[in-house]
């Protein structure tokens, strides 16, 4: 895959999850199986979508790229915070905070990290 799809793929869905845990939390985290009981948990759950548009806007702005050693540091980062997130969120699997639609997170993070490596190997 191109760059410039890739880094616009990732974009769009750090986007759509920036977007989702700002704006209906409270509708979010109960398929993850996660309940939102104050105005402090909803709080945590929109600082968390400064993260995610930070991500998004990296990988916008980055898309013109070539493939080059800077695109394969850049690749690097984007590939450690998808595992990241797959190792954090298949914790919260293992020990029961995450479920039902919740160990799709686990299955999203793999995915990214896999699509992330073959960027990473190409640059």
């Amino acid at each position: 895959m191109k760059n410039k799809t890739f880094l616009t793929i990732h974009g769009v869905i750090y986007t759509c999850f920036a977007f989702a845990l700002f704006f209906i939390p409270r509708l979010m985290w109960p398929l993850y199986g996660v309940e939102l009981n104050d105005q402090y948990a909803v709080f945590l759950s929109q600082h968390t979508s400064i993260f995610l548009g930070a991500i998004a806007a990296v990988s916008f702005l980055m898309r013109d790229i070539d493939s080059n050693p800077v695109a394969k540091k850049l690749f690097l980062a984007l590939m450690i915070g998808n595992v990241l997130g797959a190792v954090i969120t298949t914790y919260a699997g293992v020990i029961g905070i995450f479920v039902g639609f919740g160990w799709s997170d686990p299955t999203f993070f793999i995915l990214l990290s896999i699509l992330t490596y073959v960027q990473f190997k190409k640059a």
